[in-house]
């Protein structure tokens, strides 16, 4: 289920660090805390549905490695991207 053309360009815009930026491990969190929220709704409905769920672990370990990431090079970008996408309790 990709995101729709408006919602990912918006996501985009409110996490890039500059004009042309969409492949920043911000943005690439940001868009992967989207889908995956959206497959969270899903699973609400279709709780049988195993293969999508299967999509949904590997996205969550993508995100998961991304956010590693970017707290071992950078601790301030990985705070600020957590705290504007509540990720943390």
């Amino acid at each position: 289920m990709p995101l729709e053309p408006g919602a990912k360009t918006a996501v985009v815009s409110r996490h890039r660090l500059h004009e042309t930026d969409t492949g920043s491990p911000e943005v690439q969190v940001a868009l992967l805390s989207q889908r995956i929220d959206t497959l969270t709704d899903h699973f609400k409905v279709h709780s049988k549905d195993h293969h999508s769920r299967r999509g949904l672990l590997r996205m969550v370990a993508q995100r998961r490695q991304l956010l590693d990431y970017l707290k071992r090079t950078n601790v301030d970008r990985y705070r600020k991207i957590v705290a504007s996408l509540n990720l943390r309790k």
